[in-house]
């Protein structure tokens, strides 16, 4: 049964990178790669801004009973996903980056909030 609850939990993942994707692309962001993976961890949404290159974590919390949203991306997260930014970087020419979150307590594009610069490296 524990792999049917992560299919489940997946697949809303899914959706709400869907839903973050499209939110990012309304506000002018261009999509670069979508779940980005390596070794040292993954990026969910790398986006445009601009000649800004972005890195985005999405975080569905439909139970906020032990922590909200934002509050699930721990420093070890935020130093896997820097991590992560630094494997794709590597052999790129030099750009400006940041680190944003697109936080969600339900499947509701009106429950998005997006925090920009939300870390730094």
């Amino acid at each position: 049964m524990a792999w049917l609850r992560r299919e489940r939990r997946g697949s809303s993942g899914t959706a709400a990178e869907g839903m973050a994707l499209k939110y990012l692309e309304e506000q002018g962001l261009k999509l670069v790669e979508r779940n980005f993976r390596c070794r040292v961890g993954e990026i969910d949404l790398i986006m445009h801004d601009g000649t800004d290159l972005v890195f985005v974590e999405v975080r569905l919390r439909t139970t906020p009973a032990f922590v909200s949203a934002g509050e699930s991306i721990s420093h070890r997260k935020q130093a896997r996903i820097v991590a992560a930014a630094n494997q794709y970087l590597a052999g790129k020419r030099e750009v400006p980056c940041r680190f944003d979150c697109i936080l969600l307590d339900k499947l509701d594009p009106a429950s998005i909030e997006w925090l920009k610069n939300a870390f730094g490296a």
